[in-house]
């Protein structure tokens, strides 16, 4: 895989405010008010960087947490690390491609993985089943 490698300041002229707060700043959106914390449409989730391909819609689910909940991910494109920060001991989430702040993993998704991947909207964009089109985060 190639890495992207870019300047914050390219950074902050490609992405939204938004998604520059969550990508880069490791920031997190409100719970219940991003574009898919309840989105049904089928169709793959891509990262809001660099469109590298995240999660399928079959493993979201509705976590009743605000933000989009995944079962699974694509593991090829997604990376785990300790998160200490906030005096708390989590699991990030992050795409391997940009290295962008996706969220974080925890262990009370469902069966069978028992993972729940908690995602900002901010960091994805959709493309969607139907014709392939992508959506873009405004």
């Amino acid at each position: 895989m190639d890495k992207i490698t870019r300047s914050e300041e390219e950074w902050k002229n490609e992405l939204t405010p938004e998604q520059f707060k969550v990508l880069r700043e490791k920031g997190t959106e409100k719970p219940f008010t991003g574009k898919y914390f309840n989105c049904k449409d089928k169709g793959m989730y891509l990262c809001a960087a660099c469109g590298a391909e995240l999660f399928p819609s079959d493993a979201k689910f509705d976590s009743g947490t605000g933000w989009p909940s995944f079962s699974e991910g694509n593991t090829y494109n997604i990376e785990t690390r300790p998160d200490n920060s906030l005096f708390m001991k989590r699991t990030e989430v992050a795409c391997k491609k940009c290295g962008g702040h996706l969220g974080h993993l925890f262990d009370d998704g469902p069966t069978p993985t028992g993972k729940r991947y908690c995602i900002n909207s901010a960091a994805l964009d959709l493309k969607k089943e139907e014709d392939g089109t992508k959506e873009k985060e405004e």
